[in-house]
């Protein structure tokens, strides 16, 4: 077996785990942002989380790599084999420890991002509709009381001044 295919699989799960510790910061940041409508620091952290996940996109990429080349070069490993399966297949205990380590903190990890990427979500809806009611409110919008065949609002205009939008 390539223990250097197993070294590099360590390597990259450690850096895939340096950038979700690192998403989870920006997370945090944009969710500070987001309650305090700083859209100045919000563009900064958009940015930054663009760059982070094309990152890790390369990194999956060659996580991927990895595993296809153990694959080939141990015939047991199958594409679809699961974690645990490919831990047993470790060349020592050491590496074995290591990786089941890795994909314990690694899950853990990708689930905190994906709850704090949902709450995200809520408060940028959230500040979206305050300021839909407001722009709505300044062009003299009304919702009726009914909704439409698309089950949307239906809205109505008076016309208060003129200007473009």
């Amino acid at each position: 077996m390539n223990n250097s295919l197993w070294q590099n699989l360590l390597d990259v799960l450690g850096k895939i785990n340096v950038s979700y510790d690192n998403a989870i910061e920006l997370g945090k940041r944009k969710h500070q942002a987001l309650v305090f409508v700083d859209m100045e620091n919000l563009s900064k952290i958009l940015d930054e989380e663009q760059l982070l996940t094309g990152k890790i996109q390369k990194l999956e990429r060659q996580r991927g790599e990895i595993l296809t080349n153990l694959s080939k070069a141990e015939p047991t490993i199958k594409i679809d084999s699961k974690s645990e399966e490919l831990f047993n297949l470790a060349p020592t205990k050491a590496v074995e420890d290591r990786l089941k380590l890795l994909h314990k903190n690694l899950t853990k990890k990708v689930n905190e991002t994906i709850t704090l990427r949902d709450n995200n979500q809520v408060l940028a809806q959230s500040a979206l509709n305050a300021v839909k009611y407001h722009l709505n409110k300044i062009g003299g919008a009304t919702v009726e009381p009914t909704y439409g065949n698309s089950g949307n609002d239906i809205v109505t205009h008076k016309k208060k001044f003129d200007f473009k939008a």
